[in-house]
């Protein structure tokens, strides 16, 4: 009794706690549970399961599992985006709340050239058809999200857009006026030119008067081509009379000019990619379908 005892205590604390063994083909890994002291083993399927899976199976078995990760012999740290098959390829250490394991898988006997190109196309079509039957609910889905975010985003734009339009008309009356202005002076100049020509002076003397105010014209447009780096036309500099007028509104009423161009490339870039979804969602869903959604 006590050399049986003994055996078994030795075969207990000699026992790696954790093993892979291979059983019908899939994986079975082995370890020991913290807080329940007894071994569980967790059969996993290498070309569907992630770490990530695989660590929230362990934590869901034992509740005493505060932290588990899973880390390659040089220390970094695996994805949980990992699928198995990739891990159980080389040795790897497993820590569960703050021990380590070293964990070496077993060597699989290497797969025939031909053996291992079926498995691909094995892969392949299940991929394939994995698509295929969850495809339109995937479309549905990503339609509805899409629609919420365009809710979402229309709800905030709607007072910018109300307060935009109110300082754009506020701008655009004030480079009204400022062109009728200009207007105003260019004819009271022309008349106080004719008048000094004809009625007070003669042309003799207001002939240096117009040449001198043609050439300071001149120089004013040249001064605008030197400091906007644009020429002087009457639609452009109407446009840019008007941003002035528009960003110093919209400064005075702390209107977010950046925020308000952000959310409207946001709302083109979910109107574009509702667009883009709904081409073959209408040819792959039910007619019901696509009633409930108009």
């Amino acid at each position: 009794f006590n050399t049986t005892f003994s055996l078994s205590f030795l075969f207990f604390f000699f026992t790696p706690e954790v093993t892979i063994n291979y059983r019908h083909g899939l994986p079975v890994i082995t370890l020991m549970l913290p807080t329940r002291s007894e071994r569980c083993q967790f059969t996993v399927k290498p070309v569907v399961t992630t770490v990530g899976s695989f660590l929230q199976d362990v934590q869901r078995e034992d509740k005493g599992i505060e932290k588990a990760e899973v880390f390659a012999t040089d220390g970094s740290k695996v994805s949980d985006s990992t699928l198995m098959e990739v891990l159980l390829m080389n040795d790897f250490k497993l820590v569960i709340n703050s021990t380590t394991y070293n964990v070496s898988p077993p060597v699989k006997d290497k797969l025939s050239s031909e053996h291992a190109t079926e498995m691909e196309d094995i892969k392949s079509l299940v991929h394939r058809l994995f698509v295929a039957l969850h495809l339109e609910d995937h479309q549905i889905r990503k339609e509805r999200e899409l629609l919420q975010k365009l809710d979402h985003l229309k709800e905030e734009l709607l007072p910018l857009e109300q307060m935009k339009a109110r300082i754009m008309d506020s701008a655009d009356a004030k480079t009204s006026r400022l062109l009728w202005v200009g207007l105003a002076l260019m004819s009271t100049q022309g008349g106080a030119l004719a008048w000094l020509t004809w009625w007070v002076y003669s042309w003799d003397i207001m002939e240096p008067v117009t040449y001198f105010i043609t050439y300071g014209s001149a120089m004013a447009f040249y001064a605008y081509f030197v400091l906007t780096k644009q020429d002087y036309i009457y639609p452009h500099a109407k446009d840019r009379q008007f941003l002035h007028y528009f960003y110093r509104k919209s400064k005075k009423q702390h209107f977010n000019v950046e925020r308000y161009n952000k959310l409207k490339d946001d709302l083109a870039e979910a109107e574009e990619s509702l667009r883009r979804l709904r081409q073959p969602l209408h040819l792959r869903l039910p007619i019901q379908e696509i009633n409930d959604k108009d």
